[in-house]
């Protein structure tokens, strides 16, 4: 699901610690990935990237966030596309990648087109942890 922060506002300075837009992405029972566009002070833009994991022990969870920044947009998607495309042509060429282009919940599909995604909203802040 993905949704534009509607609560942002530009002119208090408070883009710093909330997200423009967020995309939550649930891989499995245990795992969900975000993908953040967040606001500097400068009214720059960068992409945060969090996996979180349940914990088998407790209620809690693992996160691991990853930055990443404008100028190495172009060298990220290259080399993450030129690495799924080994996996997927060279490694694993009879696998069925598109089984798995479903949402365990049955909440949304998985691929989800840009008009689509832009008219989706979400009263859940990524922020606040709901998972």
């Amino acid at each position: 699901m993905a949704y534009e922060n509607k609560n942002y506002n530009e002119n208090r300075g408070e883009a710093r610690n909330e997200s423009l837009f967020s995309k939550r992405i649930k891989a499995g029972k245990r795992r969900t990935y975000f993908f953040d566009v967040r606001a500097t002070r400068g009214n720059d833009y960068f992409i945060t990237i969090t996996e979180s994991k349940k914990r088998f022990d407790d209620n809690g969870y693992d996160r691991h966030k990853m930055f990443l920044y404008k100028e190495d947009f172009n060298k990220f998607l290259a080399g993450l596309t030129e690495t799924i495309g080994y996996v997927k042509t060279d490694l694993m060429p009879d696998f069925d990648f598109d089984a798995f282009n479903h949402d365990q919940d049955g909440d949304e599909a998985a691929v989800i087109s840009a008009p689509e995604m832009s008219a989706l909203t979400d009263s859940d802040s990524v922020d606040d942890w709901k998972i």
